[in-house]
């Protein structure tokens, strides 16, 4: 992706403070020409780190009844998640609700059939190839809803340190094909800033689980995902 601004300077050219992740501008001369690129720099990763939500969702006459269950129904699957490795850092509670239920009827107040309680909690499995495997143990220890799992690189700073060289990379070839064009030279760069310099999570699935999904062994594929980073780069050209 290429973005770019060419414009001729008859006048000094002053230009605010910046933030930090950008070069502070000098005035342009007078004789000089600003050329401004943006480019997009990639680089691929495995993903080592899956993210899912897995939990229970009970439904009862009473709130109280409704949540007790669900309770107890959670306190197995957490157990099924710590006894298969999972460490305490990489779980964590997303969400606890409970809601009355309806049943509607045509021309008729609402009637109050129930309630339903639900309990969320995030897991990080470290193990993408594991995680399918835990993933058919917490059905069977009564987990019925399950959103994920979504890949991601754990640590992604070497892969973005690579993307930034890319994208500067692409953008002085980028400045040095136009200024051969206008029968100029590169003389120096200006500013440089970035942005959209964080891998974006892969959602992979989303169900809810039943006792035939238990039935199945469910597989997680890691793939490759794509870490990006975008820069403006502004050159002097003469």
């Amino acid at each position: 992706m290429i973005r770019t601004a060419l414009a001729a300077t008859a006048a000094l050219f002053t230009v605010s403070a910046l933030p930090a992740a950008a070069q502070e501008m000098r005035p342009v001369p007078a004789d000089g020409t600003l050329l401004e690129v943006s480019a997009e720099g990639v680089s691929t990763r495995v993903p080592d780190v899956a993210l899912i939500q897995a939990g229970v969702i009970t439904q009862a006459p009473t709130a109280a009844v409704a949540m007790a269950q669900n309770s107890k129904r959670m306190a197995a699957v957490l157990a099924a998640l710590r006894g298969a490795g999972i460490a305490e850092r990489d779980l964590q509670t997303a969400s606890i609700s409970l809601s009355p239920q309806y049943r509607y009827e045509n021309n008729q107040p609402p009637i109050l059939t129930g309630y339903q309680a639900s309990n969320q909690v995030t897991v990080r499995f470290r193990d993408v190839a594991q995680s399918g495997t835990i993933l058919d143990t917490l059905v069977k220890q009564g987990a019925n809803n399950i959103s994920g799992p979504n890949l991601t690189v754990d640590k992604p700073e070497a892969a973005l340190d690579e993307a930034r060289t890319n994208a500067i990379a692409k953008a002085r070839a980028r400045a040095t094909l136009y200024a051969n064009a206008a029968g100029l030279k590169v003389d120096r760069i200006l500013t440089i800033s970035e942005s959209g310099a964080m891998p974006a999570p892969v959602p992979v699935m989303a169900f809810r689980a039943d006792k035939a999904m238990a039935q199945a062994s469910t597989e997680v594929v890691a793939g490759e995902q794509q870490l990006s980073v975008t820069v403006s780069v502004r050159f002097l050209l003469k």
